[in-house]
């Protein structure tokens, strides 16, 4: 399976590419999509759109998983914060690739253990987790993997979790106990 984790921002757009085959997960591609605060912002949403399409394109993952807004006081970051999700959900629409989304503090406690973990943490955890020799150079490009990390848990959880009664029988049919006559 393969993940793209996307870091939304329109100075910084982090991303990071994983495949995970056989309980082991490795970094095909993580990096940022810098723009410069001179740019306008169409060209800004231009560049994370189109890169986020070439790495959909090179890549083909099977899931892509992106961080949620992070709420502050000031609306006006907001919104800009929301054109960038909005144009990298976009490139993963335009490819039909199942969408998920995670908090800020969901990805950190998935990665970290802790909601509340530091960059640095996540940062840490993700070399460690992923095996890498070197730490991703950006913040940006370790939280993007952070936040495929994320999913990929998630998903590995939910396959361990029963459909239904009628799947959970059928895998344990030793604790089930059948009245006579039946």
């Amino acid at each position: 399976m393969v993940i793209l984790g996307v870091d939304p921002g329109t100075l910084i757009t982090g991303y990071g590419v994983v495949r995970h085959v056989a309980n082991r997960t490795r970094v095909l591609e993580c990096g940022v999509v810098k723009n410069g605060s001179a740019r306008s912002m169409p060209e800004r949403l231009k560049a994370i759109f189109t890169k986020l399409s070439e790495v959909i394109e090179k890549y083909q993952p099977d899931e892509f998983a992106i961080e949620t807004s992070f709420y502050s006081k000031n609306a006006q970051s907001a919104m800009k914060l929301g054109h960038a999700r909005g144009v990298s959900l976009l490139a993963a629409a335009n490819s039909d690739i199942p969408t998920s989304e995670y908090s800020p503090r969901e990805v950190k406690k998935a990665v970290v253990g802790s909601g509340a973990a530091s960059k640095e943490q996540v940062r840490f955890m993700v070399k460690t987790l992923l095996k890498m020799k070197a730490s991703p150079a950006l913040y940006d490009s370790s939280d993007a993997l952070a936040v495929a990390l994320c999913h990929l848990h998630r998903i590995s959880r939910a396959e361990r979790r029963f459909r239904d009664w009628r799947s959970y029988v059928d895998a344990h049919p030793d604790k089930v106990v059948r009245r006579l006559g039946r």
